[in-house]
């Protein structure tokens, strides 16, 4: 499978767009496949930014049904029937985003050129919503003042890779290459077994992406995420308005730099800020105290997951 990895960060903000953030919004790029995160507002005007094409993108994954996440919708619906694609367009969401989303495309999009096919899932619920030979997506039950989940984008294992001089000395068949791949071993014509560790080579590390946003400090989400590569945490608030994170059901950034140390992720992003906060350095450097390894999620930043 292709190594590239990548996720580009559309928009960062939390409820307001400000005149630098825009709501939340980002694209994961892996094993060559597009795949947008939410949709807020302005998502389409951020993809013609970031130059990445609107036909690429066959699925989109709404984590929850308030408007700074889910906005952006209707229009890039709307611009990619006016493109001429052809090719379904899969959102997977709450089932209630169908309700809301069907009479908008019943006035506004009468003669749309595409079949957009939702996919539902129960927001209570871990659940393998997406699937295909390298990668695959779950669900990550969070808590919220409605039903939310957040994301886990995880590639496939790939099969072991077999040496070079074993193969040209030996010539193994077809179906005893398949069982070598597989972690079998190999009966050689002398009647010698030879250990698969000593004819094959490890696969490429397996690539992880954990998005979580909107939540409130969730302990729960641990074990599910454990050991990721990337983890995306809402950090809408700094510690000195802790009570008004709790009381909306959201996170600090100091909350979410604890989960990514208590899930022993390798990087932490985080994003979903509050207008309140012209400056993000505060909420940069809370963060940092608990996880050096922090980010921030700033509109038209490219992060390489395993990098």
């Amino acid at each position: 499978m292709s190594k590239s990895f990548t996720i580009t960060i559309l928009g960062s903000s939390s409820a307001l767009p400000t005149s630098d953030r825009y709501p939340t919004a980002q694209v994961l790029s892996a094993s060559e496949r597009f795949f947008l995160i939410d949709c807020g507002e302005g998502t389409q005007r951020q993809l013609r930014v970031n130059k990445i094409r609107f036909t690429k993108i066959e699925h989109i994954f709404i984590s929850h049904l308030h408007g700074d996440h889910c906005f952006g919708l209707i229009g890039l619906i709307s611009t990619l029937g006016l493109l001429g694609r052809k090719a379904p367009l899969y959102i997977h969401s709450h089932s209630h985003l169908e309700k809301l989303l069907q009479p908008q495309l019943d006035y506004f999009c009468t003669d749309l050129p595409f079949q957009v096919v939702f996919d539902a899932f129960d927001p209570k619920q871990k659940t393998l919503i997406y699937e295909d030979k390298a990668i695959q997506v779950e669900t990550i039950p969070l808590k919220h003042r409605i039903p939310t989940v957040g994301f886990l984008f995880k590639q496939k294992p790939e099969d072991r890779k077999l040496k070079k001089e074993f193969v040209f000395t030996h010539q193994p068949g077809i179906k005893d290459m398949v069982a070598i791949k597989n972690g079998g071993d190999y009966l050689n014509k002398d009647g010698v077994v030879m250990p698969n560790g000593e004819i094959t080579l490890d696969p490429p590390k397996t690539l992880s992406y954990a998005f979580c946003t909107d939540t409130k400090y969730n302990e729960n989400i641990i074990e599910q995420i454990k050991g990721v590569d990337v983890l995306y945490h809402e950090a809408t608030f700094a510690s000195d308005n802790a009570q008004l994170a709790k009381k909306t059901y959201h996170s600090t950034a100091e909350q979410a730099a604890q989960i990514a140390t208590k899930a022993g992720a390798g990087k932490l992003l985080i994003g979903h800020f509050s207008s309140r906060y012209k400056n993000l350095t505060i909420l940069l450097d809370e963060a940092k105290t608990v996880f050096p390894n922090t980010f921030l999620a700033n509109e038209g930043n490219v992060i390489k997951v395993g990098e």
